[in-house]
C-alpha cells in the first residue's frame, strides 16, 4: 500500500511540490493504466495540500473536455473549449492562476464553495491537447505563481509517466 509521505506543510511551496512530484513518481511508477493513475495523482494531490475542496481531471475527447478521475463534490460534465477557467486552459494551452472566481469573465461554479482556482493544461510529447488538471480552492487567493510551477511540475511527471502506454 502506497502511503503519502509526512507533513509538508512546514516546507516551503517549491519544497512541498518536489516532494509531491516524488511521491507521484513512485506511485505511477510500476502502473501503465491511465485511468489508474490519474485516479491515484487526483486522490494524492487533494488529500496533500491544504485548502482544496477539489482536485481532478477533465480529458479533451476531441470536440470537448469530460470529467475524469477526481477527488470533490461532483462536478459538471462536460466543458466546452473557451469556456471556463477550464475551456480558456485547454483552448490557450497557458496555465490558469485565479484568485478570485468571481473575477473570471465566464467562471463555471461546479461547487459553490469554490473561491480561487489553478488549470494546467495536459499536452502530449507530440503536442497534442490531453485535457487539463483542475484544482479548486474554498479560500480566496490560495493559488499563486508558485503553485502555478508547482502544479506544472506534477503535470509533466503526470504525461511522462500516465501516457508512456497509452
Amino acid at each position: 500500500m502506497f502511503q503519502v509521505s509526512s507533513d509538508t506543510s512546514q516546507l516551503s511551496k517549491p519544497a512541498q511540490y518536489e516532494e509531491l512530484a516524488a511521491q507521484a513518481r513512485s506511485l505511477m511508477a510500476d502502473e501503465t493504466d491511465w485511468i489508474a493513475n490519474a485516479a491515484n495523482f487526483a486522490s494524492l494531490v487533494f488529500n496533500s495540500l491544504p485548502g482544496l475542496n477539489w482536485a481532478g481531471f477533465y480529458f479533451y475527447d476531441g470536440t470537448e473536455l469530460v470529467v475524469g478521475p477526481f477527488q470533490g463534490k461532483p462536478a459538471c460534465v462536460r466543458i466546452a473549449l473557451g469556456k471556463g477557467v477550464c475551456g480558456t486552459a485547454a483552448q490557450t494551452r497557458v496555465t490558469q492562476v485565479v484568485r478570485d472566481v468571481h473575477e473570471f469573465p465566464g467562471h463555471i461554479a461546479c461547487d459553490s464553495a469554490s473561491q480561487s482556482e489553478v488549470v494546467v493544461p495536459l499536452i502530449a510529447a507530440d503536442g497534442s491537447l490531453i485535457g487539463v488538471w483542475d484544482v479548486d480552492s474554498p479560500l480566496l487567493a490560495r493559488f499563486d505563481d508558485e503553485d502555478a510551477k508547482g502544479m506544472e511540475a506534477l503535470c509533466k511527471v503526470f504525461v511522462e509517466l500516465a501516457t508512456r502506454a497509452a
